[in-house]
Protein backbone atom coordinates (compact mmCIF):
# COMPACT_ATOMS: atom_id res chain seq x y z
CA UNK A 1 0.00 0.00 0.00
CA UNK A 2 3.32 2.35 0.81
CA UNK A 3 4.24 1.81 -3.13
CA UNK A 4 0.57 2.49 -4.25
CA UNK A 5 0.25 5.83 -2.42
CA UNK A 6 4.08 6.81 -3.17
CA UNK A 7 3.47 6.11 -6.70
CA UNK A 8 -0.41 8.54 -6.64
CA UNK A 9 1.21 11.09 -4.73
CA UNK A 10 4.26 10.89 -6.91
CA UNK A 11 2.00 11.26 -10.09
CA UNK A 12 0.27 14.60 -9.04
CA UNK A 13 3.33 16.36 -8.99
CA UNK A 14 5.87 14.65 -11.44
CA UNK A 15 4.38 15.74 -14.26
CA UNK A 16 4.83 19.78 -13.15
CA UNK A 17 8.07 20.48 -14.41
CA UNK A 18 8.06 18.91 -17.52
CA UNK A 19 5.17 21.21 -18.95
CA UNK A 20 7.25 23.70 -20.91
CA UNK A 21 9.25 20.47 -22.58
CA UNK A 22 5.95 18.81 -22.96
CA UNK A 23 4.47 22.07 -25.05
CA UNK A 24 6.89 22.67 -27.21
CA UNK A 25 7.72 18.69 -28.28
CA UNK A 26 4.22 18.17 -28.79
CA UNK A 27 2.51 21.68 -29.71
CA UNK A 28 0.22 22.49 -27.00
CA UNK A 29 -1.01 25.86 -26.69
CA UNK A 30 -0.87 27.75 -23.54
CA UNK A 31 -4.42 27.54 -22.98
CA UNK A 32 -4.41 23.50 -23.86
CA UNK A 33 -1.00 22.74 -21.93
CA UNK A 34 -3.42 23.20 -18.58
CA UNK A 35 -5.27 20.32 -18.92
CA UNK A 36 -2.05 17.39 -18.77
CA UNK A 37 -2.64 18.63 -15.26
CA UNK A 38 -6.46 19.23 -15.35
CA UNK A 39 -7.40 15.90 -17.09
CA UNK A 40 -5.86 13.55 -14.59
CA UNK A 41 -7.50 15.62 -11.64
CA UNK A 42 -10.89 15.48 -13.20
CA UNK A 43 -10.90 11.99 -13.61
CA UNK A 44 -9.49 11.56 -10.42
CA UNK A 45 -11.69 13.85 -8.15
CA UNK A 46 -14.30 12.62 -10.24
CA UNK A 47 -14.18 9.23 -10.03
CA UNK A 48 -13.34 8.75 -6.49
CA UNK A 49 -16.41 8.05 -4.48
CA UNK A 50 -17.71 5.64 -7.47
CA UNK A 51 -14.11 3.91 -7.15
CA UNK A 52 -14.69 3.78 -3.51
CA UNK A 53 -17.97 1.92 -3.41
CA UNK A 54 -17.29 -0.36 -6.42
CA UNK A 55 -13.94 -1.24 -4.47
CA UNK A 56 -16.38 -1.96 -1.60
CA UNK A 57 -18.73 -4.14 -3.59
CA UNK A 58 -16.24 -6.43 -5.76
CA UNK A 59 -13.67 -6.68 -3.22
CA UNK A 60 -10.43 -4.24 -2.49
CA UNK A 61 -7.75 -6.22 -3.71
CA UNK A 62 -9.82 -7.10 -7.23
CA UNK A 63 -10.76 -3.43 -8.26
CA UNK A 64 -7.02 -2.55 -6.51
CA UNK A 65 -5.51 -4.90 -9.50
CA UNK A 66 -7.54 -3.87 -11.60
CA UNK A 67 -7.02 -0.09 -11.32
CA UNK A 68 -2.84 -0.42 -11.61
CA UNK A 69 -3.35 -2.47 -14.80
CA UNK A 70 -5.11 0.57 -15.71
CA UNK A 71 -2.82 3.54 -14.22
CA UNK A 72 0.75 1.39 -15.52
CA UNK A 73 -0.70 1.02 -19.28
CA UNK A 74 -1.29 4.60 -19.38
CA UNK A 75 1.37 5.77 -17.68
CA UNK A 76 3.29 4.01 -20.89
CA UNK A 77 0.96 4.93 -23.42
CA UNK A 78 1.38 8.82 -22.35
CA UNK A 79 5.21 8.61 -22.73
CA UNK A 80 4.63 7.40 -26.34
CA UNK A 81 2.29 10.17 -27.24
CA UNK A 82 3.06 12.17 -30.16
CA UNK A 83 0.33 14.75 -30.20
CA UNK A 84 -1.67 17.20 -27.34
CA UNK A 85 -5.01 14.37 -27.27
CA UNK A 86 -2.92 11.41 -27.11
CA UNK A 87 -1.32 13.00 -23.82
CA UNK A 88 -4.67 14.20 -22.63
CA UNK A 89 -6.33 10.86 -23.22
CA UNK A 90 -3.47 9.08 -21.30
CA UNK A 91 -3.61 11.47 -18.48
CA UNK A 92 -7.49 11.04 -17.75
CA UNK A 93 -6.99 6.70 -18.36
CA UNK A 94 -4.19 7.44 -15.20
CA UNK A 95 -7.14 9.56 -13.53
CA UNK A 96 -9.60 6.47 -14.10
CA UNK A 97 -7.08 4.22 -12.70
CA UNK A 98 -6.02 5.95 -9.58
CA UNK A 99 -9.88 6.73 -8.73
CA UNK A 100 -10.17 2.83 -8.66
CA UNK A 101 -6.68 1.84 -6.36
CA UNK A 102 -6.60 4.74 -4.23
CA UNK A 103 -9.67 4.33 -1.85
CA UNK A 104 -9.24 0.84 -2.56
CA UNK A 105 -5.75 0.72 -1.43
CA UNK A 106 -6.47 2.54 1.94
CA UNK A 107 -9.28 0.37 2.68
CA UNK A 108 -7.48 -3.03 2.71
CA UNK A 109 -5.04 -0.65 5.13
CA UNK A 110 -7.86 0.13 7.06
CA UNK A 111 -9.15 -3.61 7.30
CA UNK A 112 -5.37 -5.02 8.08
CA UNK A 113 -4.51 -2.45 10.84
CA UNK A 114 -7.83 -1.65 12.80
CA UNK A 115 -6.32 -0.72 16.33
CA UNK A 116 -3.11 -0.62 18.19
CA UNK A 117 0.33 -0.16 17.60
CA UNK A 118 0.10 -1.94 14.53
CA UNK A 119 -2.42 0.66 12.88
CA UNK A 120 -0.50 3.50 14.28
CA UNK A 121 2.65 2.05 12.17
CA UNK A 122 0.68 1.41 9.31
CA UNK A 123 -0.84 4.94 9.22
CA UNK A 124 3.05 5.98 10.17
CA UNK A 125 4.54 4.63 7.17
CA UNK A 126 1.70 5.55 4.54
CA UNK A 127 1.72 9.12 5.56
CA UNK A 128 5.61 9.57 4.92
CA UNK A 129 5.43 7.64 1.36
CA UNK A 130 2.07 9.40 0.42
CA UNK A 131 3.86 13.09 1.50
CA UNK A 132 7.56 12.21 0.25
CA UNK A 133 5.98 11.01 -3.14
CA UNK A 134 5.00 14.54 -4.11
CA UNK A 135 7.74 15.86 -3.02
CA UNK A 136 10.54 13.78 -4.36
CA UNK A 137 7.77 13.55 -7.32
CA UNK A 138 9.09 17.35 -7.87
CA UNK A 139 13.04 16.00 -7.92
CA UNK A 140 12.52 13.30 -10.26
CA UNK A 141 10.23 15.26 -12.69
CA UNK A 142 12.96 18.21 -12.90
CA UNK A 143 15.78 15.34 -13.11
CA UNK A 144 14.29 13.75 -15.96
CA UNK A 145 13.14 16.34 -17.57
CA UNK A 146 16.47 18.08 -18.09
CA UNK A 147 18.41 14.99 -18.65
CA UNK A 148 16.30 12.14 -20.30
CA UNK A 149 13.25 14.05 -21.24
CA UNK A 150 9.80 15.17 -20.97
CA UNK A 151 8.18 11.24 -21.86
CA UNK A 152 10.19 9.92 -18.39
CA UNK A 153 7.88 11.89 -16.15
CA UNK A 154 5.15 9.54 -17.99
CA UNK A 155 6.79 6.18 -18.35
CA UNK A 156 8.43 6.52 -14.12
CA UNK A 157 4.76 5.25 -12.58
CA UNK A 158 4.91 1.87 -15.06
CA UNK A 159 7.06 -0.21 -13.18
CA UNK A 160 6.39 1.42 -9.79
CA UNK A 161 2.45 0.38 -10.93
CA UNK A 162 4.22 -3.48 -12.16
CA UNK A 163 5.91 -4.04 -8.67
CA UNK A 164 2.87 -2.63 -6.48
CA UNK A 165 0.89 -5.35 -8.79
CA UNK A 166 3.57 -8.06 -8.11
CA UNK A 167 3.11 -7.00 -4.23
CA UNK A 168 -0.11 -6.89 -4.05
CA UNK A 169 -0.90 -10.09 -6.29
CA UNK A 170 1.60 -12.12 -3.98
CA UNK A 171 1.01 -10.48 -0.51
CA UNK A 172 -2.45 -9.22 0.59
CA UNK A 173 -5.20 -12.10 0.58
CA UNK A 174 -8.08 -12.51 -1.77
CA UNK A 175 -10.72 -10.92 -0.05
CA UNK A 176 -14.75 -10.70 -0.80
CA UNK A 177 -17.34 -8.05 -1.27
CA UNK A 178 -18.10 -6.87 2.05
CA UNK A 179 -20.80 -4.41 0.63
CA UNK A 180 -24.38 -4.75 1.14
CA UNK A 181 -25.76 -6.88 -2.11
CA UNK A 182 -28.96 -4.31 -2.98
CA UNK A 183 -29.55 -2.97 -5.76
CA UNK A 184 -26.46 -0.47 -6.65
CA UNK A 185 -27.60 3.36 -6.42
CA UNK A 186 -27.00 4.35 -10.28
CA UNK A 187 -28.38 7.23 -10.39
CA UNK A 188 -26.91 8.75 -7.32
CA UNK A 189 -23.02 7.17 -8.92
CA UNK A 190 -24.01 9.44 -11.70
CA UNK A 191 -24.94 13.02 -9.64
CA UNK A 192 -22.14 12.32 -7.48
CA UNK A 193 -19.76 11.71 -10.62
CA UNK A 194 -21.09 14.31 -12.61
CA UNK A 195 -20.77 17.23 -9.54
CA UNK A 196 -17.75 16.20 -8.37
CA UNK A 197 -16.30 16.55 -12.30
CA UNK A 198 -18.45 20.01 -12.53
CA UNK A 199 -17.08 21.00 -9.28
CA UNK A 200 -13.27 20.18 -10.00
CA UNK A 201 -13.63 21.97 -13.34
CA UNK A 202 -15.19 25.09 -12.25
CA UNK A 203 -12.11 25.44 -9.97
CA UNK A 204 -8.93 24.66 -11.79
CA UNK A 205 -10.28 26.99 -14.63
CA UNK A 206 -10.64 29.82 -12.52
CA UNK A 207 -6.90 30.49 -14.07
CA UNK A 208 -8.32 31.50 -17.20
CA UNK A 209 -11.96 32.68 -16.31
CA UNK A 210 -12.40 35.13 -12.95
CA UNK A 211 -14.55 33.66 -10.31
CA UNK A 212 -17.46 36.20 -11.03
CA UNK A 213 -17.29 35.27 -14.95
CA UNK A 214 -20.55 33.62 -15.90
CA UNK A 215 -18.46 30.12 -16.90
CA UNK A 216 -17.25 29.53 -13.44
CA UNK A 217 -20.44 30.36 -11.72
CA UNK A 218 -22.54 27.92 -14.21
CA UNK A 219 -20.05 25.51 -13.63
CA UNK A 220 -20.07 25.65 -10.00
CA UNK A 221 -24.07 26.09 -9.81
CA UNK A 222 -24.26 23.00 -11.89
CA UNK A 223 -21.87 21.46 -9.27
CA UNK A 224 -24.32 22.81 -6.52
CA UNK A 225 -27.75 21.43 -8.20
CA UNK A 226 -25.55 17.85 -9.27
CA UNK A 227 -24.81 17.33 -5.62
CA UNK A 228 -27.40 18.90 -4.12
CA UNK A 229 -29.36 16.00 -5.92
CA UNK A 230 -27.10 13.34 -4.87
CA UNK A 231 -27.79 14.24 -1.36
CA UNK A 232 -31.71 13.97 -1.79
CA UNK A 233 -31.05 10.74 -3.42
CA UNK A 234 -28.95 9.40 -1.12
CA UNK A 235 -31.47 9.99 1.80
CA UNK A 236 -34.50 8.43 -0.36
CA UNK A 237 -33.03 5.91 -2.43
CA UNK A 238 -34.40 2.27 -2.05
CA UNK A 239 -30.83 0.94 -3.46
CA UNK A 240 -27.52 0.52 -1.90
CA UNK A 241 -26.91 3.91 -1.65
CA UNK A 242 -23.51 5.39 -2.89
CA UNK A 243 -22.57 7.35 0.61
CA UNK A 244 -24.49 6.58 3.24
CA UNK A 245 -25.92 9.88 4.81
CA UNK A 246 -25.19 8.87 8.82
CA UNK A 247 -21.60 7.98 7.35
CA UNK A 248 -20.89 12.32 6.85
CA UNK A 249 -22.73 12.79 10.68
CA UNK A 250 -19.65 10.32 11.86
CA UNK A 251 -18.06 13.22 13.49
CA UNK A 252 -14.17 11.93 13.21
CA UNK A 253 -15.49 11.28 9.15
CA UNK A 254 -16.77 14.84 8.85
CA UNK A 255 -13.90 16.79 11.23
CA UNK A 256 -10.91 14.63 9.16
CA UNK A 257 -12.27 15.36 5.77
CA UNK A 258 -12.76 18.85 6.79
CA UNK A 259 -9.34 19.26 8.07
CA UNK A 260 -8.29 17.65 4.98
CA UNK A 261 -9.92 19.60 2.82
CA UNK A 262 -7.40 22.21 4.20
CA UNK A 263 -4.12 20.29 4.27
CA UNK A 264 -4.77 19.18 0.09
CA UNK A 265 -5.13 23.59 -0.21
CA UNK A 266 -1.51 24.28 1.56
CA UNK A 267 0.09 21.22 0.27
CA UNK A 268 -0.91 22.13 -3.58
CA UNK A 269 0.20 25.46 -2.72
CA UNK A 270 3.65 25.40 -0.83
CA UNK A 271 4.43 22.92 -3.95
CA UNK A 272 3.00 25.58 -6.41
CA UNK A 273 4.61 28.91 -4.79
CA UNK A 274 8.09 28.04 -3.56
CA UNK A 275 8.98 26.18 -7.15
CA UNK A 276 7.84 29.15 -8.43
CA UNK A 277 10.06 31.41 -6.21
CA UNK A 278 12.97 29.36 -6.97
CA UNK A 279 12.22 29.30 -10.69
CA UNK A 280 11.14 33.01 -11.60
CA UNK A 281 12.45 34.78 -8.98
CA UNK A 282 16.09 33.37 -7.58
CA UNK A 283 16.35 31.61 -11.23
CA UNK A 284 17.14 27.74 -9.92
CA UNK A 285 16.89 25.46 -13.25
CA UNK A 286 14.27 22.67 -13.29
CA UNK A 287 16.45 20.17 -11.95
CA UNK A 288 18.09 22.53 -9.28
CA UNK A 289 14.26 23.55 -7.93
CA UNK A 290 14.03 19.77 -7.98
CA UNK A 291 16.97 19.35 -5.59
CA UNK A 292 16.12 21.58 -3.21
CA UNK A 293 12.25 20.29 -2.43
CA UNK A 294 14.07 17.19 -1.16
CA UNK A 295 14.55 19.11 2.51
CA UNK A 296 10.43 18.96 2.50
CA UNK A 297 10.56 15.50 1.75
CA UNK A 298 12.78 14.45 4.44
CA UNK A 299 10.86 16.63 6.90
CA UNK A 300 7.61 14.77 6.22
CA UNK A 301 9.67 11.39 6.70
CA UNK A 302 10.36 12.75 10.18
CA UNK A 303 7.32 14.11 11.39
CA UNK A 304 5.69 11.45 10.54
CA UNK A 305 8.07 8.84 12.49
CA UNK A 306 7.60 11.53 15.39
CA UNK A 307 3.86 10.97 14.75
CA UNK A 308 4.32 7.17 15.02
CA UNK A 309 6.58 7.20 18.33
CA UNK A 310 3.93 9.57 19.96
CA UNK A 311 1.06 7.75 18.60
CA UNK A 312 0.58 5.70 20.74
CA UNK A 313 0.17 7.83 23.95
CA UNK A 314 -1.07 10.86 22.86
CA UNK A 315 -4.52 11.05 20.85
CA UNK A 316 -4.68 11.64 17.21
CA UNK A 317 -6.64 15.00 17.64
CA UNK A 318 -3.44 16.43 19.67
CA UNK A 319 -1.17 15.51 16.97
CA UNK A 320 -3.57 16.81 14.32
CA UNK A 321 -3.50 19.96 16.05
CA UNK A 322 0.21 20.30 16.96
CA UNK A 323 0.59 19.33 13.04
CA UNK A 324 -1.18 22.05 12.17
CA UNK A 325 0.40 24.69 14.35
CA UNK A 326 4.01 23.53 13.33
CA UNK A 327 2.92 24.31 9.39
CA UNK A 328 1.21 27.51 10.46
CA UNK A 329 4.41 28.65 11.59
CA UNK A 330 6.34 27.14 8.39
CA UNK A 331 3.96 28.78 6.45
CA UNK A 332 4.44 32.37 8.20
CA UNK A 333 8.53 31.87 7.45
CA UNK A 334 7.34 31.32 3.72
CA UNK A 335 5.11 34.64 3.85
CA UNK A 336 8.65 36.29 4.60
CA UNK A 337 10.22 35.61 0.89
CA UNK A 338 11.39 38.22 -0.97
CA UNK A 339 12.98 38.51 -4.03
CA UNK A 340 16.43 39.24 -2.45
CA UNK A 341 16.25 36.31 -0.67
CA UNK A 342 18.13 33.02 -0.36
CA UNK A 343 17.56 29.56 -0.41
CA UNK A 344 18.82 28.65 2.82
CA UNK A 345 16.64 31.43 4.86
CA UNK A 346 13.36 31.64 2.74
CA UNK A 347 13.37 28.31 1.84
CA UNK A 348 15.23 26.01 3.56
CA UNK A 349 14.13 26.87 7.26
CA UNK A 350 10.18 26.99 6.39
CA UNK A 351 10.06 23.79 4.46
CA UNK A 352 11.68 21.70 6.93
CA UNK A 353 9.15 23.27 10.26
CA UNK A 354 6.38 22.77 7.51
CA UNK A 355 7.12 19.49 5.90
CA UNK A 356 7.37 17.71 10.04
CA UNK A 357 3.85 19.72 10.44
CA UNK A 358 2.68 17.50 7.75
CA UNK A 359 4.25 14.58 8.87
CA UNK A 360 2.40 15.04 12.46
CA UNK A 361 -0.82 15.31 11.23
CA UNK A 362 -0.98 12.97 7.94
CA UNK A 363 -1.19 9.43 9.37
CA UNK A 364 -3.21 10.65 12.50
CA UNK A 365 -6.13 12.51 10.07
CA UNK A 366 -6.07 9.36 7.81
CA UNK A 367 -6.72 7.04 10.46
CA UNK A 368 -9.11 9.08 12.24
CA UNK A 369 -11.30 9.58 8.62
CA UNK A 370 -11.56 5.66 8.82
CA UNK A 371 -12.13 5.70 12.72
CA UNK A 372 -14.96 3.56 13.70
CA UNK A 373 -16.22 3.54 9.94
CA UNK A 374 -17.89 -0.50 9.57
CA UNK A 375 -16.05 -2.66 7.52
CA UNK A 376 -18.70 -2.78 4.69
CA UNK A 377 -17.87 1.18 4.22
CA UNK A 378 -14.42 1.39 4.16
CA UNK A 379 -13.98 1.84 0.57
CA UNK A 380 -16.46 4.67 1.11
CA UNK A 381 -14.94 6.46 3.78
CA UNK A 382 -11.50 6.63 2.05
CA UNK A 383 -12.82 8.04 -1.39
CA UNK A 384 -14.56 10.47 0.91
CA UNK A 385 -11.15 11.99 2.36
CA UNK A 386 -9.38 11.63 -1.03
CA UNK A 387 -12.10 13.33 -2.68
CA UNK A 388 -11.73 15.84 0.21
CA UNK A 389 -7.81 16.22 -0.36
CA UNK A 390 -8.58 16.56 -3.96
CA UNK A 391 -11.07 19.42 -3.75
CA UNK A 392 -9.10 20.81 -1.32
CA UNK A 393 -6.00 21.44 -3.69
CA UNK A 394 -8.30 22.65 -6.25
CA UNK A 395 -10.17 24.98 -4.53
CA UNK A 396 -7.13 26.39 -2.62
CA UNK A 397 -4.41 26.61 -5.45
CA UNK A 398 -6.99 28.44 -7.40
CA UNK A 399 -8.29 30.78 -4.57
CA UNK A 400 -4.49 31.46 -3.31
CA UNK A 401 -3.39 31.92 -6.73
CA UNK A 402 -5.66 34.62 -7.49
CA UNK A 403 -5.09 36.39 -4.53
CA UNK A 404 -1.10 36.08 -5.18
CA UNK A 405 -2.24 37.65 -8.67
CA UNK A 406 -4.46 40.50 -7.40
CA UNK A 407 -1.87 41.36 -5.01
CA UNK A 408 1.37 41.77 -7.08
CA UNK A 409 -0.71 43.05 -9.75
CA UNK A 410 0.29 42.93 -13.81
CA UNK A 411 4.16 43.74 -13.40
CA UNK A 412 5.54 40.75 -13.36
CA UNK A 413 8.85 41.76 -12.10
CA UNK A 414 11.00 39.82 -9.71
CA UNK A 415 9.63 42.08 -6.34
CA UNK A 416 6.08 41.94 -7.48
CA UNK A 417 5.70 37.94 -8.05
CA UNK A 418 7.80 37.76 -4.55
CA UNK A 419 5.28 40.08 -3.00
CA UNK A 420 2.32 37.78 -4.38
CA UNK A 421 3.81 34.37 -3.63
CA UNK A 422 4.67 35.43 0.29
CA UNK A 423 0.51 36.46 0.37
CA UNK A 424 -0.57 33.91 -0.52
CA UNK A 425 1.45 31.68 1.47
CA UNK A 426 0.58 33.93 4.56
CA UNK A 427 -3.20 32.97 3.81
CA UNK A 428 -1.81 29.31 3.78
CA UNK A 429 -0.51 29.89 7.94
CA UNK A 430 -4.24 31.15 8.31
CA UNK A 431 -5.59 28.17 7.04
CA UNK A 432 -3.88 25.86 9.25
CA UNK A 433 -5.00 28.04 12.09
CA UNK A 434 -8.51 27.15 11.15
CA UNK A 435 -7.35 23.44 11.17
CA UNK A 436 -6.19 23.47 14.24
CA UNK A 437 -9.87 24.91 15.84
CA UNK A 438 -11.41 22.97 13.25
CA UNK A 439 -9.38 19.33 15.02
CA UNK A 440 -10.11 20.92 18.48
CA UNK A 441 -13.71 21.79 18.40
CA UNK A 442 -14.81 18.79 16.12
CA UNK A 443 -12.55 15.68 16.48
CA UNK A 444 -14.22 13.41 19.36
CA UNK A 445 -11.20 12.50 21.63
CA UNK A 446 -9.82 8.92 21.35
CA UNK A 447 -7.43 7.67 23.22
CA UNK A 448 -4.37 5.96 21.16
CA UNK A 449 -4.77 2.69 22.71
CA UNK A 450 -6.28 0.46 25.20
CA UNK A 451 -3.45 -1.24 27.12
CA UNK A 452 -3.95 -4.54 25.52
CA UNK A 453 -3.06 -3.06 22.06
CA UNK A 454 0.61 -1.70 23.65
CA UNK A 455 2.36 -5.24 23.19
CA UNK A 456 4.57 -4.03 20.28
CA UNK A 457 4.06 -7.49 18.31
CA UNK A 458 0.86 -7.70 18.32
CA UNK A 459 -1.10 -8.88 15.14
CA UNK A 460 -4.57 -7.91 14.32
CA UNK A 461 -6.14 -10.71 12.69
CA UNK A 462 -8.33 -9.66 9.38
CA UNK A 463 -12.02 -11.19 9.82
CA UNK A 464 -12.30 -14.13 8.51
CA UNK A 465 -14.78 -13.05 6.16
CA UNK A 466 -13.01 -10.30 4.52
CA UNK A 467 -10.00 -13.29 3.79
Amino acid sequence: MAVVQFMVSLDLSVVNLGLPEIAESLGFSELGLTWVIHAYALAFGGLLLLGGKIADRYGHKRILLIGLVVFGIASLAGGFADVPGHLVAARVAQGVGAAMLAPAALALLTATFPSGKARVKAFGVWAAMNAAGGALGVLIGGVLTEYAGWEWVMWVSAPMAALAMILTWRGIARDLPVAPEGRPDVLGALLATGGMTLLVLGIVRTDRYAWSSMVTLSTLGAAVVLLAAFVYVERTTTRDPLVRVGLLANRSVAGANTYNLIFGATMASAFYFVSLYLQRVLGTSPAETGLKFLPLAIGVVVGSVIAIKLGYKVPARTLMIAGALVSAVGFAGFGMIDSDGSFLADVLVPSVIASVGFGLCLGPMVSTATHGVAQHETGTASSLLNSSRQIGAALGLAALSTAAFEYSGKEGTPSALSDGYAFALTLGAGLWIVAAVIALVVLPRVSPTTPAEQDDHELVDVPEKAV
